[in-house]
């Protein structure tokens, strides 16, 4: 959060976008489509990555927003794990699924940065102004 004045404005945000489409784009091109209940899960999992960042930043506090950031990280992991399923199911090639783990890889690192930043920050957040 620190001299952020906007989530959107956050790098990681951004980039859980950019993962939360391509999960989109995959659940639509594939036959991932048709596996309701794995589509409905790696959609909520993904979309769960950009709704956490973006409902810890507005709670306006560092401590809050790292706890919300460590569900992120969940989230994270959780559509990992289920583009494991989608890769065994057939439904995405090892490239793709490789490229979306990596994704998922990164941003956990980013977050993992991001919540040890907040950690030391001596801005405690917004609502501490």
């Amino acid at each position: 959060m620190a001299h952020f004045k906007s989530f959107e404005n956050l790098q990681v945000y951004k980039e859980a976008v950019v993962f939360c489409d391509e999960i989109w784009k995959v659940i639509i091109n594939t036959s991932l489509s048709k596996d309701y209940k794995l589509r409905e899960q790696i959609n909520g999992s993904s979309g769960s990555i950009m709704d956490n960042i973006a409902e810890g930043f507005g709670r306006g506090g560092n401590k809050e927003f790292i706890m919300f950031l460590s569900y992120v990280r969940g989230s994270c992991c959780e559509s990992k794990a289920q583009l494991l399923r989608a890769f065994n199911r057939n439904h995405i090639s090892k490239d793709l699924f490789m490229k979306l783990d990596l994704d998922a890889n990164n941003l956990i690192d980013q977050l993992s940065k991001f919540i040890n930043y907040l950690k030391t920050s001596e801005k405690k957040g917004s609502k501490y102004d």
